[in-house]
């Protein structure tokens, strides 16, 4: 089932297994102009909360995703609870979470869970920063996805300005060929 589809804002987050604040994977786009293709990724630089894929719509450019079930293989280290998906409530009056309400948690960006300058490509990483194990954990599982802040080489696409996108949350097998 698509999450979002057409030509909308520029980047989308899903937050509601933590509610509000990461781990959470980005699908995230630059729509061209000018003769300027759109650039497009997935990005695993705050961590990931649920499988993913994005592209285009009746198109032969390459569809993206992360489909592996990263929360089922994430490190200890980088595991983070889950919470409540109740943020549709203006009111929180009971403070408990309804089950069918609870979600699972995500795995934590070595960035986000840790910070410092190796792990964020900050200061002295700033323009030489080589991935880390934990950014090769997330590329080892989505090959299509940034792993970490410097990774963009094999990880941004490209498609003619004009063409329609598809995201597709927790993606079945058949959903990663968007020819329709």
């Amino acid at each position: 089932m698509p999450a979002a589809a057409g030509r909308a804002s520029r980047q989308l987050r899903w937050r509601a297994a933590t509610g509000e604040k990461p781990p959470a994977m980005l699908a995230e786009y630059t729509l061209g102009k000018g003769g300027s293709p759109d650039f497009y990724d997935i990005s695993l630089v705050d961590g990931f909360n649920v499988p993913m894929s994005f592209g285009p719509v009746g198109s032969s450019c390459h569809v993206i995703s992360c489909a592996a079930d990263i929360n089922a293989k994430c490190p200890s280290e980088l595991k983070v609870d889950g919470g409540c998906n109740n943020f549709w409530k203006a009111v929180d009056i009971t403070r408990e979470c309804l089950p069918e309400l609870q979600v699972p948690g995500g795995c934590a960006s070595a960035c986000g869970k840790f910070g410092g300058d190796t792990y964020c490509c900050r200061g002295q990483f700033e323009h030489n920063c080589p991935p880390t194990n934990y950014s090769r954990f997330f590329k080892g599982k989505c090959p299509d996805a940034y792993s970490y802040a410097k990774d963009d080489q094999t990880s941004t696409f490209t498609c003619p300005a004009g063409t329609n996108y598809q995201i597709v949350l927790c993606p079945a097998r058949n959903d990663l060929h968007m020819d329709q």
